[in-house]
């Protein structure tokens, strides 16, 4: 499997919600920092766009699309002065989908769509991504969100039987539309291990590690695997990941370590040697020096169900 596809069958996606914002002037609705993304499309008229996460407002047009991080507060209103409401206030008080506000001025058209998901297992395609991400409204990727926003719509107004496990489906593959635009803007210039992926040099080598994580892999036969020399097979991986190969290497056994303690009861030996590690003694030596803690302790706090984990996103190995 694509690493991509592996990370996003792993994180499962375990609640998308839709909303469609009829906004008239005067409005405006914060939206609180949440343990959840959020994909939000203007699909009419304009607005400003407040975060702390940004230098400074932005004035959205139709069209334009965002992705905001799980843990990232933004606002949306039409002018400086008008009043604030909360998000969830507001689709309490609504029926359905379809939440109105503010006046009887300029109108402004939302969609909205809200996920949780495994952040454990989303770690490594959060962490390469800013706090909040413009979308391109204007290529392919942009025409495809647009679209399946449209028949989101659609099967909501339409309220035919089973619409809202439709829904629900096409929401699931709205969020993948959107990432995957992400990761192709992150690989095409960036430092990472989508920016390795991207790279026909390094492509095949890195997909080789991926699919078999518990390989004794050396800097060699990896080499070997890209039809490079040694030392410029090592050259451009650091150029292109931020890591030596071998590290890199260990990076993702320890995410799929966290991972296996999450959602399996396999012993930490169990784990180990599906992961590459000849002792479970050998794992938790590695496991505790990048983590700070040993696999059990990690298992029983930040891994256990109920840890506030889902949908909270650490960057500080992947990124």
């Amino acid at each position: 499997m694509d690493p991509v596809d592996d990370l996003l069958a792993t994180m499962r996606i375990e609640d998308a919600r839709y909303t469609r914002v009829e906004a008239h002037a005067p409005w405006g609705i914060s939206f609180p920092p949440r343990h959840l993304a959020r994909l939000i499309l203007i699909s009419g008229g304009s607005c400003r766009l407040d975060s702390e996460v940004l230098a400074c407002p932005q004035r959205l047009q139709s069209n334009d699309c965002f992705l905001v991080r799980a843990g990232v507060g933004f606002t949306l209103r039409d002018a400086d002065s008008s009043e604030i409401l909360d998000c969830d206030d507001l689709a309490a008080q609504a029926p359905g989908h379809l939440v109105r506000v503010g006046g009887d001025g300029e109108p402004t058209r939302i969609l909205s769509t809200r996920f949780t998901f495994d952040a454990v297992a989303a770690e490594p395609l959060f962490a390469l991504l800013p706090p909040l991400v413009r979308l391109p409204p204007d290529n392919a990727s942009g025409e495809l969100l647009r679209a399946t926003f449209a028949l989101i719509e659609h099967e909501s107004a339409a309220n035919r039987l089973g619409a809202g496990f439709v829904m629900g489906r096409l929401s699931d593959a709205l969020f993948v539309q959107a990432l995957r635009t992400c990761c192709a803007d992150v690989g095409s210039g960036s430092v990472g291990w989508v920016a390795a992926l991207r790279d026909p040099r390094l492509a095949l080598a890195v997909q080789e590690l991926h699919a078999d994580l518990s390989r004794s892999w050396t800097v060699g036969e990896l080499a070997r695997t890209a039809g490079m020399s040694r030392s410029a097979f090592a050259t451009l991986f650091k150029e292109r990941t931020g890591d030596t190969p071998l590290s890199y290497l260990t990076t993702w056994r320890m995410y799929r370590v966290k991972v296996l303690l999450r959602e399996t009861p396999l012993s930490v030996q169990e784990i180990a040697v599906r992961v590459g590690y000849d002792t479970g003694t050998a794992l938790s030596r590695a496991f505790s020096k990048r983590e700070g803690v040993s696999p059990g302790t990690w298992r029983k706090t930040v891994g256990a169900p109920g840890s506030g984990s889902r949908g909270t996103v650490s960057t500080t190995v992947f990124s």
